[in-house]
């Protein structure tokens, strides 16, 4: 391939991208339900093909596996959206407790710099929140619920005809790539897309769920506020690399300064949050999930701005299966191939530091 080739086919790639990006942000409130889903697909795929392992169930055919772990989605995600929905009508009727505490801190905080005269929460409102329009704040809020709503609903939909589809999908591809070796290679791309996204999702669920139960425990044993939804926060947060993790413990530990007004108990709670989050990304996590996503740690931080940026948190949530998908695509074909070596955080089974 001459220079100007190469240059030529840079320069196209970098077009193609800006382009991908634009529609990408314009597209959000389609495109998102649907990737989404065919993220859950994969969880939903790998699960079924776990239940063979349980007594009796490799003989149900695999429709009825894949029936069966979609209604149990489908009614743990609706459970979930009712208790979130349900946690925001409690902290409105536990707020006059809140600031009581607040006054309270503020009091302390006066007394230990040596302030005479203490700012009261009337003070404090007119200064921070009372600035805000409450009716504003509201209406974002409902916003917000109904666009959460309709997005589960339609994940569950989009997923239900994408494993109806799936089974006649092999079908299809031959329909459509006639060439043998187009359709090898088609083949081998989806393939490797679903062994290695569909078992780190399918094992990054397990490991959230168990560092959500172990949160559950410590909140509940401390009495924490709805432990239940902050521990399903900090379980859902857990799919966000190295920041997740970090923002679901902030959450109710900042809400325990407020609930509990002590100082020492909050420190005492978020060691044991922290101790569970270390246990479970230096151990658990490491052993569990191993090198199934092969990218490096800079691609995963660039990846997480830019989906963030595109999406927001949804985004957040899906850059590392996103940008996994897009290595394994690239790697495929000879032009794109030196992008997905960049992207990689290993080569021929060795670490990039080692090369």
């Amino acid at each position: 391939m001459t220079q100007g080739s190469s240059l030529s086919t840079l320069v196209n790639a970098g077009l193609l991208v800006v382009l991908a990006g634009f529609l990408l942000l314009i597209g959000k409130s389609v495109l998102l339900p649907i990737l989404a889903a065919v993220i859950v697909v994969y969880v939903l795929v790998s699960a079924s093909e776990a239940l063979t392992g349980l007594p009796g169930m490799a003989r149900v055919s695999p429709g009825l596996r894949r029936f069966f772990v979609l209604m149990i989605f489908a009614g743990v995600l609706l459970a979930l959206t009712g208790v979130v929905l349900g946690t925001i009508g409690q902290i409105v009727t536990q707020a006059p407790a809140y600031q009581a505490n607040i006054e309270r801190l503020v009091a302390q905080g006066a007394d230990a710099i040596g302030i005479d005269e203490r700012p009261d929460w009337e003070t404090i409102r007119n200064a921070t929140i009372g600035r805000l329009s409450v009716r504003n704040v509201i209406e974002t809020a409902l916003a917000n619920v109904t666009w959460i709503g309709a997005s589960v609903f339609l994940v569950i939909v989009y997923s239900a005809f994408l494993l109806t589809e799936r089974a006649s999908f092999a079908a299809k591809l031959s329909i459509v790539l006639p060439d043998p070796e187009d359709r090898a290679r088609t083949e081998a791309i989806i393939r490797d897309i679903n062994d290695r996204i569909g078992d780190y999702l399918a094992i990054k669920t397990l490991i959230n769920v168990i560092l959500g139960a172990m949160s559950f425990v410590v909140l509940w044993g401390f009495g924490v506020d709805f432990p239940l939804f902050w521990a399903l926060a900090i379980a859902l947060l857990n799919y966000i690399p190295y920041l997740g993790s970090l923002v679901g413990v902030a959450m109710p530990v900042a809400l325990s300064v407020v609930q509990f007004g002590q100082l020492g108990w909050t420190l005492a709670l978020g060691a044991l949050l922290v101790a569970a989050q270390v246990w479970v990304g230096s151990f658990l996590e490491p052993r569990m999930i191993g090198r199934r996503v092969n990218l490096s740690p800079f691609v995963v931080l660039a990846s997480l701005a830019i989906w963030t940026s595109l999406w927001g948190l949804p985004g957040a949530l899906l850059a590392v299966p996103l940008t996994s998908m897009l290595t394994i695509v690239l790697s495929a074909f000879a032009p794109t191939r030196p992008f997905a070596v960049l992207m990689a955080n290993r080569v021929a089974g060795r670490e990039i530091g080692e090369l």
